[in-house]
């Protein structure tokens, strides 16, 4: 199956922890990086998830925000540092790519973000992705 999602990196789920309707799973990516994915108990049942198991974490473009500064006080768990490798500028929207130890991850924001941000190929950046965000396919 080929799918319109760009940002896929394989991992091993370090664990899951159940809820009544929702479950956190941790997934450690290659690069030692730990992300942390927010899905339904349901799903965690039909996709088998346990403790050990090869999953691919996907995350829509559009699901990727960037900061360049410090990051502090937010909700926001998995937060990735990078470095800008392109940055395509529209009318409206913006696609950056960045470089990260697991591969390259790619986000879509508004035009005038990139700007305000001074987006560039070398700028520092920290991607940043919710949780509720983060989707898991089994492998």
């Amino acid at each position: 199956m080929s799918l319109s999602i760009r940002n896929q990196f394989q991992g091993t789920v370090t664990s899951v922890t159940t809820g009544e309707v929702m479950a956190t799973v941790k997934v450690r990516l290659n690069s030692g990086r730990e992300l942390t994915a927010a899905i339904t108990v349901d799903a965690v049942t039909d996709l088998g998830l346990a403790e050990g198991g090869v999953v691919l974490v996907l995350v829509k473009s559009t699901e990727v925000s960037l900061a360049t500064g410090a990051v502090g006080g937010l909700s926001i768990r998995n937060r990735i540092p990078g470095t800008v490798t392109a940055v395509a500028v529209g009318g409206a929207m913006a696609g950056v790519k960045v470089a990260m130890e697991d591969g390259e991850l790619t986000a879509v924001i508004t035009a005038e973000a990139a700007k305000e941000l001074g987006l560039a190929s070398g700028s520092s950046v920290t991607a940043l992705l919710k949780s509720t965000e983060v989707a898991l396919a089994s492998v």
